[in-house]
């Protein structure tokens, strides 16, 4: 493996390993760019560790109550807004869509934000629609943008090269009908996505709660 992961080593890792996936193997050249982003996938799926947190800031629109979430949105963390001269940071609150809808059901009245809900996949619902042009901020889990020859890293190529190529290879040997490597691979993968568990652990905290050294 290079000493730093890029889409292309990661490719000539796997084929390398596979043995297999040469320009005269065009199955198996052609199908590893989509096992390494399923690997990605994988591990981004199973994985709430801080790589995978980011955070996106913008304003609510007066009498908005429908905000798009951002692109490769997994799951909310948190949403909170600034309020006042001094832009005091108040959290939101997640309630159920009918919660939301049972709580503010006329979305033209407008009031100080309470609570947020999932519209749909794309979208949240913010009651009471907002009053004020509120700067915003929100906490979430990430898709890392998917590797290609264009997209040479991401997080897992810079942070995670033992998962997501051990993850590749597992992707890989059912393609290829090699069941019988499948507990190796898996033995070793589980292994790199423990170590990546636990060293989140000191990391990540309830964000709901405060902690303080005593």
């Amino acid at each position: 493996m290079a000493v730093s992961m890029t889409f292309n080593s990661l490719l000539d890792d796997l084929r390398a390993y596979l043995e297999r996936g040469t320009a005269v193997d065009p199955t198996v050249f052609d199908q590893l760019p989509s096992l390494i982003n399923l690997a990605v996938r994988e591990l981004a799926n199973r994985l709430k560790i801080l790589g995978f947190v980011r955070v996106v800031t913008d304003t609510m629109g007066v009498g908005q109550s429908v905000i798009p979430k951002p692109n490769r949105w997994r799951d909310t963390i948190s949403i909170n807004f600034g309020v006042g001269t001094e832009q005091v940071r108040t959290p939101l609150f997640l309630r159920s869509y009918e919660y939301c809808r049972r709580y503010w059901p006329d979305e033209d009245l407008t009031g100080e934000p309470k609570f947020y809900a999932d519209y749909d996949y794309y979208n949240w619902l913010i009651v009471p629609s907002a009053d004020f042009a509120y700067p915003f901020e929100v906490n979430y889990w990430e898709l890392p943008a998917l590797l290609d020859a264009t997209n040479q890293t991401n997080w897992t190529t810079d942070f995670a090269p033992n998962a997501l190529l051990h993850g590749a290879l597992l992707q890989a040997t059912p393609f290829l009908k090699n069941d019988e490597r499948i507990p190796t691979w898996e033995k070793i993968y589980e292994k790199d996505v423990a170590i990546l568990e636990a060293q989140d652990v000191k990391r990540i905290v309830d964000r709901q709660v405060t902690r303080e050294n005593v």
